[in-house]
């Protein structure tokens, strides 16, 4: 990246400063960072479903062994609470950044959270890759709530032209990490030694780690500050609550354990259970908070409907990382114009995608509002929750094809993940926009963990499925899923009036 590095006037006389594509110098420091954390996130997650199913009754013969051998259900319900955990501890990372910590140091300390989730991963045992998940999580949620605000540290308020554009440049750098590691953690995880490939996330994000620290002199001094640090009483409280629960959980799950009696359910249900009941639990302590406004309680009720309807397009469209990866994996032949290729390299579709049309999307929606025609956000979230609906219907196709044995060409998979990506932009950055627009000003600098709460419950809902049983790659399955969708994004859409009255002045 030292070549992309320019100077603002190269003809000064005396050391001008280098920017990074025009920008301060510390995005080059968080770009960096930012995309090796991607790229150990990704690569370890392409690898998560096809590793847990290896040498399972649902692992197709030709998927390399040393897996851990489990039930397409148990896989799913994994990975849904791994992804449903790691944005929930977004809103207490953010807490820790704010309080704490501050973010600089946050940083630096999830970074090194989740490159030991890696190297723990890559030792065998049922036991050690469990222990990494959790702190892949645990650290993935602590970074995600604070590099972000460090981005926003590096401008002049959020009135600095550049700062939208300097935000876009991050946004590449999460693409570029996220298309690069399925082909690179994925191929060496998947083809030659599935420990050998959670070692390379590792090496992915001690990479990231060491730019971030040699960059840190780069980054604005507010990052290193604690906006609201906790009092000494309050430490001492929080430290005595933390301890008194930890106490608990330790009593009653080693009760469990000693008894004889523990099952994986004994961990997963109350996961995948307070996925559901902390977000719901958030919004109803928002919407009565009394300090609120008339007009903010009133934008409150209009965002809840936001709120369910991301839900349930996250509950869908997550599944492109294990329902439809493991129908790629097993049911999708292994090659596409006679060269073969690892399952795994589905993953990077998303993220090709995404740098492919995100431009397009932009200017089409610009190229609208000129024209007096752009579509609102309500109308827009009908779409996104529209076409996931669509790209399970279209899901349908190579099902039915490959009931009798057959393996289905990779296409039917490169169009379902072209479907959700349309569906994704449409939306993810409304979703991240109206978030902001509609906080009440007492919870401005939570509300962006609120809004990943929507993925949690989400995700949380589908992990609750397979833990009771539903086989959430059945014909009827993706039906009901694709129905429930469509419908949402019909009801979504015929009450965009309501909608956006209670909206107010935000359109």
């Amino acid at each position: 990246m030292a070549s992309s590095l320019t100077k603002d006037s190269p003809s000064a006389p005396a050391g001008p400063e280098k920017t990074f594509f025009g920008h301060p110098r510390g995005l080059a420091t968080l770009f960096m960072t930012e995309m090796w954390e991607r790229f150990s996130f990704y690569g370890m997650r392409a690898l998560l479903t096809i590793y847990l199913i290896s040498g399972g009754p649902d692992a197709s013969k030709g998927l390399q062994g040393g897996g851990l051998g489990m039930d397409l259900a148990t896989t799913t319900a994994i990975y849904s609470i791994y992804l449903s955990m790691v944005y929930l501890l977004a809103l207490p990372g953010g807490w820790l950044g704010d309080r704490l910590w501050g973010p600089r140091k946050t940083v630096t300390i999830a970074a090194s959270t989740i490159m030991l989730g890696h190297l723990t991963l890559a030792l065998p045992g049922t036991g050690s890759f469990f222990a990494g998940l959790a702190l892949v999580a645990l650290g993935s949620g602590l970074l995600k709530a604070n590099i972000s605000t460090m981005v926003g540290h590096l401008y002049d308020g959020p009135n600095d032209p550049r700062r939208d554009g300097g935000f876009t440049i991050f946004y590449m750098g999460i693409n570029i990490g996220a298309f690069l590691a399925p082909l690179i953690i994925g191929t060496v995880g998947e083809t030659y030694n599935w420990h050998l490939g959670f070692a390379l996330a590792a090496v992915g994000m001690g990479i990231g780690l060491i730019m971030f620290l040699l960059g840190t002199k780069h980054l604005s001094p507010e990052s290193s500050r604690v906006p609201t640090p906790l009092s000494r009483e309050e430490r001492v409280t929080w430290l005595r609550k933390g301890m008194t629960w930890l106490l608990i959980a330790a009593v009653f799950y080693g009760a469990v354990g000693l008894s004889g009696n523990f099952t994986l359910n004994w961990a997963m249900v109350p996961l995948t259970l307070a996925g559901i009941v902390i977000p719901a639990a958030v919004l109803i302590r928002i919407k009565r908070d009394k300090e609120l406004s008339a007009t903010e309680q009133t934008k409150m009720s209009g965002y809840i409907w936001f709120f369910v309807a991301a839900a349930v397009f996250w509950m869908i469209y997550d599944q492109g990382g294990s329902t439809v990866q493991a129908f790629g994996t097993t049911k999708a032949a292994g090659e596409l114009f006679g060269l073969g290729f690892p399952s795994s390299w589905y993953q990077s579709l998303n993220p090709v995608f995404i740098m492919a049309l995100a431009p397009v999307f932009a200017w089409f929606w610009l190229w609208l509002s000129r024209r007096g025609q752009e579509p609102s956000t309500v109308v827009k979230f009908a779409a996104g929750l529209f076409f996931v609906g669509v790209s399970f219907f279209f899901f349908l196709i190579p099902l039915a094809m490959a009931a009798d044995g057959t393996l289905v060409s990779p296409m039917w998979l490169v169009g379902i993940y072209l479907i959700q990506t349309v569906g994704e932009l449409c939306v993810s950055p409304v979703g991240l926009s109206v978030t902001t627009k509609m906080a009440p000003a007492k919870y401005a600098s939570q509300i962006m963990g609120v809004w990943f709460l929507a993925v949690t419950a989400g995700d949380s809902v589908t992990g609750l499925l397979s833990i009771g049983g539903v086989d959430l790659g059945k014909t009827g399955v993706v039906a009901l899923e694709a129905l429930l969708a469509s419908l949402a994004g019909l009801a979504v859409f015929m009450y965009r009036r309501k909608v956006r009255a209670l909206m107010g002045d935000i359109h």
